[in-house]
């Protein structure tokens, strides 16, 4: 057998969009360097209304966010506590290194408001080796990714090293992502050599040798384990995971460590106001929430 696990995510109605979370979750903490997955959309919103993710914080881990194509395409507008400025679309890969701590927010930008905010993609946060945990946060857009093309498929290397070609993107520990899209009887073979793999079908039908994947599942695969992915119909699939974390991670609301105590000293700060500000993004925050839990919505 391929696939070794399936997890069905755990779904957020945000009003007006779902948020679907399929890492953390009981059955799946981590697959590789991936210590939090989300999948959001496909979404139109209303005209006027927009996504608003207020300023907050991070340590210990770098955020990647990708936006998918098609009819409900969005943008995202990030601003963080570097200075930096960026509109993510589909094609260009975000990655935010939180390290010793960052502050960032993401919102729908006002010409997408005004024709209602398409959202659509995923949000995905990378542990980062406990040697990389405190190094200074930093920023990079990428837009020049490697793509993998015939006539059936379009295979976008987002970060690390998938049938041999290197995305630029900077990677602390072992990683791949990308985004596979599938043309009917389409079908590419999925490498075999990092420690864990995942899968995830967001848009249409696929199997993995020829085993039908769940929509909005994340299919585990089996390591070492050669395999195809094909489809019959087209679909659109995100392929994730990297070398296997030897120490575990602690999780709580927006903070990645793999000292507790880190995170304790993380939710003070944060509390006490010592975390920086997000230029052109001052006014509004999200509190510290009372109760342990894993990232905020508006």
């Amino acid at each position: 057998m391929s696939i070794i696990q399936t997890v069905t995510p755990v779904s957020h109605d945000l009003g007006g969009f779902t948020v679907r979370r399929a890492v953390p979750s009981p059955q799946c903490r981590m697959v590789g360097p991936f210590v939090f997955i989300d999948q959001f959309g496909p979404a139109r919103l209303d005209v006027g209304d927009g996504m608003d993710v207020r300023p907050h914080p991070h340590i210990n881990l770098a955020t990647v966010t990708w936006l998918l194509g098609g009819d409900h395409a969005g943008a995202i507008e990030h601003r963080d506590s570097l200075g930096t400025f960026s509109t993510i679309r589909p094609g260009t890969v975000n990655l935010m290194t939180a390290g010793r701590g960052i502050v960032h927010s993401e919102r729908s930008p006002q010409d997408e408001r005004q024709k209602g905010a398409g959202l659509y993609g995923m949000q995905t946060w990378l542990a980062l080796p406990e040697r990389h945990e405190e190094i200074d946060p930093a920023f990079e857009a990428v837009s020049d990714l490697p793509l993998i093309e015939d006539s059936c498929v379009k295979a976008r290397v987002i970060m690390g090293t998938l049938w041999g070609r290197k995305a630029p993107v900077t990677t602390y520990a072992e990683t791949i992502n990308a985004e596979i899209v599938l043309a009917g009887g389409g079908s590419i073979p999925i490498d075999a050599e990092v420690d864990e793999r995942a899968v995830m079908l967001v848009g249409g039908a696929a199997t993995i040798d020829g085993q039908p994947l769940g929509l909005y599942e994340l299919t585990l695969l089996k390591p070492g384990a050669a395999m195809t992915l094909a489809s019959d119909s087209g679909g659109t699939v995100m392929l994730m995971g990297g070398e296997a974390f030897a120490t575990k991670r602690h999780v709580w609301w927006n903070f990645v460590s793999s000292d507790r105590e880190r995170i304790n000293q993380a939710k003070l700060d944060w509390r006490e106001g010592r975390f920086p500000k997000v230029p052109g993004d001052e006014e509004e925050y999200i509190p510290l929430p009372e109760k342990p839990k894993t990232v905020s919505y508006p």
